[in-house]
């Protein structure tokens, strides 16, 4: 089977460099996108691939980079949405958003989008990193997207990974039609730059000695699933519109068999970033 063509964010680091080591070496023609420009061109070095920078705190630089995207390559057979994280005080962005809503929801919801023409045609599968935390502390409420009335970082990053869920559902419900196979995944506790920039207890796991009694996963494992998906045929090797954990579908939050919930998400989200209606500047 020819090697697929498959854009891979979050990729200088941890289970995205892990991966794309992977997938290249698999045969894969991957296009790294990165924040940083020293270790996403390391990256691109080491592997002889092309890479491209955006930084998802600027929404600016995410249509840039879905314009360079689809004029480099006619074909994408998959977007793998994997660059997020977990931040520590409530910050916005440029453009007016709560920082973690923005990285890891609006961003990778405005990439695909704006790539949705390659991608139908392409009959692409499109990959979304979320996490359990998604089900211990999301719980989404579409007129507070930004957490204005109550700001955890958890809660912040656990209502972004719900989103990433929902949103695998939506795409499906709304392009498994015109060919496009969605899902999101869990990689598992992974020892990695995780949560250098919290202030969340979440740090203690990541960032301390703690992390050697926690169970924490080296990058290549954590990365298995990730290159399972994108490798994989959907409806032989997996299931669209589905939530996997250790290799398999999994539950997750109740909120994310909500139907309702994700169109509307959906159409808030497209209206935030400017997809439909007068543009906004505020997730409240």
């Amino acid at each position: 089977m020819p090697g697929k063509t498959i854009v891979l964010t979050g990729a200088s680091d941890g289970i995205g460099a892990a991966a794309a080591r992977r997938l290249v070496s698999d045969g894969h023609t991957v296009a790294l996108v990165g924040r940083s420009a020293e270790k996403t061109r390391a990256i691109a070095d080491e592997l002889g691939a092309d890479h491209f920078l955006a930084d998802f705190t600027e929404l600016a630089q995410v249509r840039s980079l879905a314009a360079a995207l689809a004029s480099t390559y006619p074909r994408i057979d998959v977007l793998v949405n994997n660059a997020g994280g977990i931040f520590g005080d409530r910050t916005r962005t440029v453009d007016g958003f709560e920082r973690t809503l923005q990285v890891n929801h609006l961003a990778p919801f405005l990439l695909a989008n704006l790539l949705m023409d390659t991608l139908t045609a392409s009959g692409a599968s499109i990959v979304s990193t979320s996490s359990a935390a998604a089900r211990l502390f999301g719980r989404i409420d579409l007129d507070d997207l930004d957490n204005e009335a109550s700001f955890s970082a958890r809660k912040a990053y656990g209502d972004a990974k719900l989103a990433n869920i929902l949103v695998t559902k939506e795409l499906h419900r709304r392009f498994a039609a015109r060919g496009i196979s969605a899902a999101a995944f869990h990689p598992g506790v992974v020892r990695t730059n995780f949560a250098s920039d919290t202030t969340s207890l979440m740090r203690l796991v990541y960032r301390t000695p703690l992390r050697h009694l926690s169970g924490l996963v080296g990058p290549e494992k954590g990365a298995e699933l990730l290159v399972h998906l994108a490798e994989g045929t959907p409806g032989r090797d997996w299931v669209s519109g589905e939530y996997y954990e250790k290799g398999g579908v999994a539950r997750t939050n109740p909120q994310a068999s909500d139907a309702g919930l994700a169109a509307g998400l959906w159409d808030r989200s497209a209206e935030l970033v400017g997809l439909t209606g007068p543009p906004s500047s505020s997730a409240t």
